[in-house]
């Protein structure tokens, strides 16, 4: 009887000796376990992923959601802002906010020739978080100016300016997204925020200068009359992000920035968002928290508006209205 009881209690002491080596290898992925897991995804396959409800175009462009449905394309009047949106991340679907049309098919999204109601992310950006563009639209039909708005934005992130100039690989892109635009309405302005990546790889202001030059020239070829709005964009920090670790505000792309607004070219100056957006409205030190994206979308929409005011057509619309 002793005996039975020796060996059934050294059984268990045995046991439970093995159930701890047996957690401890499997938390620590020490032999076998790695040779057991091997074995078992030979056997038993894992299941394979859920399809994704984003598809992108060669670009890396965001091309359709299976959660939007295109709706009627609204008719452009003298009251329907049309915006033709260029850029890299920070003006693309890189933001720590999603946005959705407040005014229904009154702002909306124009991609491949058909629209759809303005919700992020945007199609014609890459990434799949969310924008500001779609909260311009929002203020813009807000203050009782524009009746409606189309966003056609066609952006990438880390995309420097040689590949928008004459001549790069998104010069093409966004001319194609221009040109498909004008068959349908009159761009009434043309938005640029980029310069983030062309400040980390040190690129001259004159090579900006001049690149930004021939991207207007090459939109004006393509009878894209529009004032182009040039943002004021540096500013991207940490490795992770592609950025640098230090910023420096009086820089070669800033000065080129400042010095680009040209009457006789219809360049004009945009937002300053190195400025403006400081490193709480920027989630990871380098794209636009909600607050940020919050301050670009009203900074975009007051100088809109004032330039849209500012000979007197405020009173003509208000009194129209």
């Amino acid at each position: 009887m002793y005996s039975l009881y020796t060996r059934l209690s050294a059984g268990v002491v045995v046991v439970f000796i093995a159930y701890l080596f047996g957690g401890y290898s499997d938390r620590h992925n020490i032999f076998p376990f790695p040779a057991l897991w091997a074995v078992k995804a030979l056997i038993i396959p894992p299941p394979p992923n859920a399809p994704s409800r984003f598809a992108f175009d060669q670009a890396g462009r965001l091309a359709s959601d299976d959660q939007k449905s295109a709706v009627p394309c609204p008719q452009q009047t003298d009251r329907t802002a049309v915006l033709l949106l260029i850029g890299q991340s920070n003006a693309g679907n890189h933001g720590g906010q999603r946005f959705h049309s407040e005014h229904g098919e009154k702002v909306v999204n124009f991609f491949g020739g058909q629209c759809f109601v303005a919700v992020s992310p945007l199609l014609g950006s890459d990434g799949t978080n969310g924008e500001y563009w779609t909260q311009l639209g929002n203020l813009l039909v807000d203050s009782g100016a524009f009746d409606q708005v189309v966003l056609a934005p066609v952006t990438l992130s880390g995309s420097e300016i040689s590949r928008w100039a004459r001549g790069g690989d998104l010069n093409a892109v966004m001319i194609n997204t221009a040109v498909q635009l004008q068959q349908y309405y009159h761009v009434t302005h043309t938005l640029w925020h980029q310069g983030e990546i062309d400040y980390v790889i040190g690129t001259s202001e004159t090579s900006y200068y001049q690149k930004f030059i021939s991207i207007v020239d090459s939109l004006r070829d393509q009878q894209i009359t529009s004032p182009v709005f040039v943002s004021v964009a540096s500013k991207c920090l940490e490795a992770s992000n592609g950025g640098t670790r230090f910023h420096s505000a009086n820089n070669a792309i800033v000065r080129a920035q400042l010095a680009l607004p040209n009457t006789q070219k219809g360049i004009r100056s945009g937002v300053n968002t190195d400025a403006l957006v400081d490193e709480l409205d920027r989630y990871d030190d380098c794209h636009f928290s909600s607050s940020g994206a919050q301050k670009v979308a009203k900074a975009w929409a007051d100088l809109l508006l004032r330039d849209r005011y500012a000979d007197g057509q405020f009173i003509y619309d208000v009194l129209r209205h």
